[in-house]
């Protein structure tokens, strides 16, 4: 019983294809890494990766050599981190790792050992036909000391990865240095979870 229990709870936070963690586990485990960071103030990276010219791929070699392709960047991605990073196909042909205890002077290394690692994998996609694929990365550090908000740090990411395509592709984009400022929305969580706002003035 306690081995089927096991393999549902596998089967519902990991994705199919790569088995990565999915989006359910990643925002679980991006919230807790949030919760962290407001408590202890340690550093931590968020790094979104999108396949480049992915579509290409699907439309040249067919949909099996697409999944290939997942497979093999998750592969990379799995050999390019630490067991306490999670790493997630975040939906598509994107990617998100979650690396806490990354301090900004090492952040750029590790963004550039997983683009340099999945662009020297060759990936088989048909017989005799094999693919060098690449990524662009996007990262953000959270906010040290500052219940920030899930939705607002992958933005920044996100906005990073953008900056990543726009340049050209298979590069890396990271904020850099962290972001000091703090938003409306953040100052909101903050004081919301102060426990001095119930003391009388």
């Amino acid at each position: 019983m306690q081995a089927l229990v096991d393999a549902l709870c596998t089967l519902s936070s990991r994705d199919a294809l790569t088995g990565l963690a999915n989006r359910r586990h990643f925002e679980a485990a991006l919230a807790a890494e949030i919760d962290r960071v407001a408590r202890a103030g340690e550093a931590a990276l968020l790094l979104l990766l999108d396949i480049d010219h992915f579509k290409k791929v699907n439309d040249t070699y067919g949909h099996p050599a697409g999944d290939a392709v997942l497979r093999a960047v998750a592969g990379s991605l799995a050999d390019c981190v630490r067991p306490m990073d999670t790493v997630a196909r975040f939906g598509g042909e994107e990617f998100a790792v979650i690396l806490p205890n990354c301090e900004p002077a090492f952040g750029h290394t590790v963004a550039e050992r997983i683009r340099a690692g999945i662009h020297t994998r060759s990936v088989p996609v048909a017989p005799g036909v094999a693919l060098q694929v690449t990524v662009s990365i996007g990262g953000a550090f959270a906010p040290k000391w500052v219940r920030t908000s899930a939705a607002l740090w992958i933005e920044r990411a996100d906005q990073q990865l953008y900056r990543a395509k726009a340049a050209g592709r298979n590069r890396t984009h990271l904020e850099m240095p962290p972001v000091t400022s703090v938003s409306a929305e953040e100052k909101g969580l903050l004081f919301a979870a102060s426990a001095f706002q119930d003391l009388d003035p």
